[in-house]
């Protein structure tokens, strides 16, 4: 699943093609996405995109009138293409632009979502209680601290949780903690300040490094340009289950932790 270093590359690469171009038309073969694809999205044929960004896992193009979101669920991705190119079985939507580009939207598992937001219609319900950025300034070890108290949690559920930092999924929350040298099982209310400042360092040095390196390299993720992600290259311990810790040696283990298989050192996280 794409998770916030691999939507922030997406929108980094994207960026460039769409800011400033109008959309000409815009073209859903499969309506039936996660929600269905909603007939008011159709607005933005005609529109100048002001700005493309990103809300925690969404993308958002801006216009003068509204906005689109983007979310690539389990396996979408966005391709930056020429207009000629054919579309293949999983191509759903397509974004044609003025500079005769198109933002081709493929997803085998129609698990993603293309949304509209009209500039003077009600905030979306999938953008209300987020919590916080992980790479702003709003997400210290301090407001952590505070929203971790009286949590009986995990660590790991609880920074994989929406409503108090955005974006730390699966993958991320595995690396994160084991750079942090946290079991992922220890109660979130259990830690005290100096860790839950390492915590929020590791999360930020994790995620900046996915990013740099263009996101991790998922059997569905490539970069808007058809890459693979090299993240994967440093990833410690997700993916790894039964292979030596590459810190200590010790045989990595692993357990299901809300549903999510998570791996870890024994040894190295306590």
């Amino acid at each position: 699943m794409p998770e916030l270093p691999e939507i922030e590359v997406s929108r980094i690469g994207i960026k460039p093609y769409v800011e400033g171009q109008t959309v000409t038309k815009l073209e859903v073969r499969q309506p039936k996405l996660r929600w269905p694809v909603p007939d008011s999205i159709y607005d933005i044929e005609g529109q100048v995109i002001r700005s493309l960004k990103r809300r925690a896992k969404y993308l958002i193009l801006e216009t003068n009138i509204g906005y689109a979101l983007i979310h690539f669920g389990m396996s979408g991705s966005l391709r930056i293409l020429p207009e000629s190119s054919v579309p293949g079985r999983h191509d759903h939507v397509d974004l044609h632009l003025s500079s005769g580009t198109v933002i081709r939207y493929n997803d085998p598992r129609r698990f993603g979502a293309w949304l509209w937001q009209a500039k003077q219609g009600k905030r979306l319900q999938v953008l209300e209680n987020l919590g916080p950025e992980p790479l702003t300034d709003a997400f210290t070890s301090e407001y952590l601290f505070v929203k971790s108290r009286n949590r009986c949690t995990t660590i790991k559920e609880f920074i994989m949780n929406n409503s108090i930092v955005v974006g730390v999924g699966n993958i991320y929350a595995s690396e994160s903690l084991f750079m942090s040298k946290i079991h992922p099982k220890r109660q979130a209310r259990k830690l005290t300040s100096e860790e839950i400042e390492i915590v929020v360092e590791s999360i930020k040095v994790v995620l900046t490094t996915a990013i740099q390196q263009g996101g991790t390299t998922l059997k569905d993720y490539t970069q808007p340009n058809g890459k693979l992600g090299y993240f994967f290259q440093e990833l410690q311990v997700y993916g790894r289950t039964g292979k030596p810790c590459l810190v200590c040696n010790n045989t990595l283990e692993s357990i299901k932790i809300g549903q999510r298989n998570t791996v870890f050192c024994s040894h190295c996280q306590k």
